[in-house]
């Protein structure tokens, strides 16, 4: 069994001064690591039968996209206020230094669909918390989280209201 942790690159003060960001970009660069990441998550995933993944932007598309394709289900996006065509649902949410908006595309997902939300780190869980939001408000049911990263020290499980999977998981 590989150990993933192995194929993360710790960042220091990046995006500032005083974080130490964990890079997936190693974990994708190398294809076996990949690989058993991927396997690992869609063997956690497939016993859920969810009908869709939700994938938030924009390393979560990274994480996603692919898993949903092996468990041969649909891949749905929630992106930033203005990247996304035609008619969509906007859900707003405070961020520790104001707001932002996020959205998915009107119709990707019906009522009643369970699904499960995807991202390459759980931290503070506010931009999962707010995606779980949207997805409610379409009237879909968001039934488990999946990511590769978390960081326990942060506390986000706590803000989501639904099973969590992490691949990994950092104390500091």
């Amino acid at each position: 069994m590989i150990d993933l942790k192995q194929h993360i690159r710790s960042v220091p003060d990046f995006p500032k001064p005083g974080i130490l960001f964990y890079d997936i970009g190693t974990l994708l660069a190398n294809g076996p690591a990949w690989h058993e990441a991927l396997t690992r998550l869609a063997d956690a995933l497939r016993p859920l039968k969810p009908d869709a993944l939700v994938g938030i932007e924009s390393r979560g598309f990274l994480v996603a996209a692919p898993l949903a394709a092996m468990l041969g289900i649909g891949f749905v996006m929630v992106r930033k206020k203005g990247k996304l065509p035609g008619k969509t649902i906007r859900h707003s949410y405070a961020l520790e230094y104001g707001n932002d908006v996020i959205e998915i595309q009107d119709g990707m997902l019906k009522k009643g669909e369970r699904v499960v939300l995807c991202d390459d780190l759980l931290a503070t869980g506010g931009t999962a918390a707010a995606a779980t939001a949207l997805v409610h408000e379409i009237g879909a049911e968001v039934v488990h989280a999946a990511f590769i990263i978390e960081l326990t020290f942060l506390e986000g499980r706590q803000r989501l209201k639904m099973p969590v999977t992490s691949l990994m998981a950092y104390e500091s």
